[in-house]
């Protein structure tokens, strides 16, 4: 029972996590929150299937907590932010309000030549608002600053060795369902590499995501950020995403440590162990 609780919690959570931008922003349409409350349930039931089951599927390292935990915890944060700073502006962009001040000093302050705000605002399209724009570069810039800081708090509990749990054994098929040990170079091997992509990947991402939305703007529809929706989650993922990549090469080259670890520990038993006497015969 204490097993199923926590499955529903979860799903609960990570419904709430979808729905709680759609409930705080104001002037949704009613398509908007049937599509929101549709993908809610949807993220819900992904959730509560991978945790109830027996065999690992999708969902990396569900049992190593607290990661999964803080990566919820940083798009929280990251989301619930950018949501009020997104009200607050939208409702009087010239109040005095402590969290939008924060945003717009944010914004001047990481508005530099080739800085990953600056690159998202030069990303969207020409003859936007200037106050558009100015929402955009402060809402980017603290949602960037709260990823930072989560990344450097889960950074600091791998260097403290909290993660993963010292008193608890961790295992690699069910925390990495789609890594395959058996395929390929050696193990250790594999994950250094996977990590070091991971991590090389999350750096370069802010500088070429805005980019690429650029180029694509030639073939598609260009995106404005002007709903607020796509405003909260384009800010947010354009934050969180490559966080998240640094992130698991990080987890995935603790891991690496530890089965380098492992070995390390069953070379030095069987050396410790005397060989049988010889014979006469052998």
């Amino acid at each position: 029972m204490s097993q199923v609780a926590q499955t529903v919690l979860r799903g609960f959570v990570v419904a709430v996590l979808v729905l709680f931008p759609a409930l705080l922003l104001p002037e949704i349409t009613q398509e908007a929150a049937q599509g929101v409350t549709l993908l809610a349930l949807l993220a819900a039931i992904v959730v509560c299937t991978e945790y109830s089951a027996a065999y690992p599927g999708l969902i990396e390292f569900r049992d190593a907590k607290p990661y999964n935990r803080a990566r919820l915890g940083i798009l929280a944060a990251v989301l619930l932010c950018v949501t009020l700073l997104l009200r607050d502006m939208l409702g009087a962009p010239d109040s005095g309000n402590v969290l939008v001040m924060i945003g717009l000093t944010l914004g001047n302050v990481m508005d530099f030549s080739f800085s990953p705000v600056r690159l998202l605002v030069l990303s969207l399209p020409h003859g936007l608002p200037a106050g558009h724009l100015a929402m955009v570069g402060a809402a980017a810039a603290l949602a960037y600053l709260l990823a930072v800081l989560g990344l450097i708090v889960f950074l600091a509990a791998l260097i403290m060795g909290y993660w993963p749990r010292p008193n608890k054994s961790f295992n690699v098929w069910v925390n990495l369902p789609n890594f395959d040990p058996t395929k390929g170079v050696d193990v250790v091997q594999r994950l250094e590499r996977d990590a070091h992509f991971n991590v090389l990947l999350g750096i370069i991402l802010p500088f070429s995501l805005p980019v690429l939305l650029h180029i694509s703007t030639l073939m598609v529809q260009p995106m404005t950020l002007q709903s607020p929706l796509a405003f909260v989650w384009g800010v947010s993922l354009w934050a969180f995403i490559p966080v998240n990549l640094i992130m698991r090469g990080l987890a995935m080259y603790r891991v690496a440590q530890l089965v380098r670890a492992q070995r390390r520990r069953i070379a030095e038993e069987e050396d410790a162990v005397p060989l049988p006497a010889r014979s006469a015969y052998s």
